[in-house]
């Protein structure tokens, strides 16, 4: 490997220079191995830590949706169902400080890359069904019953239009958007 950046050492490091990449270069136009000659590793290091490009706009979603499912399973049986749902979508999205930057650049390349468009309803489906299966235990239902699918779909619809208007407009607080899309699901739901 050449002289300049010190290899990458980690899945983390490895996000965060794909996406400065991403946003300099594209999406499109950035290769696996302009990742790999970036970081400093080779291609079969590049797929130890990723099984694709498209997962590295993710990075490491499972371990997200796994804190997701423990939100909503320590969600007390007396909080209201979307209430609950909301509380725990906003400590998904709560971001550290200084990483306002990172995922303002991986969320645009989420809603408005099409080469990632079918990479991202695979990662909504799993998002969906964390959702899906406290909504049916909560309202007594399986978790495949319309009830439970449809609280699923509302609240991906709440995140994605709270991401939409964040993206729309630097400057506002992605918290308080989420916060207002599921208000506003909540006036309509009328529960």
């Amino acid at each position: 490997m050449g002289q300049g950046r010190p290899a990458v050492t980690s899945k983390g490091e490895l996000e965060l220079l794909a996406l400065e990449l991403f946003a300099e270069r594209g999406f499109e136009a950035t290769t696996v191995d302009d990742l790999a000659e970036a970081a400093g590793i080779g291609r079969r290091t590049f797929f130890r830590y990723f099984p694709s490009k498209n997962d590295v706009v993710y990075g490491d979603f499972d371990a997200a949706l796994d804190g997701l499912r423990s939100a909503l399973a320590a969600t007390p049986a007396s909080v209201p169902l979307l209430d609950g749902i909301r509380d725990a979508v906003l400590a998904f999205n709560a971001l550290p400080a200084g990483a306002e930057p990172q995922h303002r650049v991986r969320m645009s390349l989420v809603l408005h890359t099409p080469a990632l468009q079918a990479h991202s309803t695979l990662r909504y489906a799993g998002w969906r069904a964390v959702i899906a299966e406290h909504a049916a235990a909560w309202l007594g239902v399986a978790v495949d019953a319309l009830e439970a699918q449809l609280v699923a779909h509302q609240a991906l619809a709440c995140a994605v239009t709270a991401y939409e208007q964040w993206l729309a407009r630097p400057g506002t607080d992605l918290a308080a958007l989420l916060d207002q899309a599921f208000g506003s699901l909540a006036v309509t739901a009328g529960r």
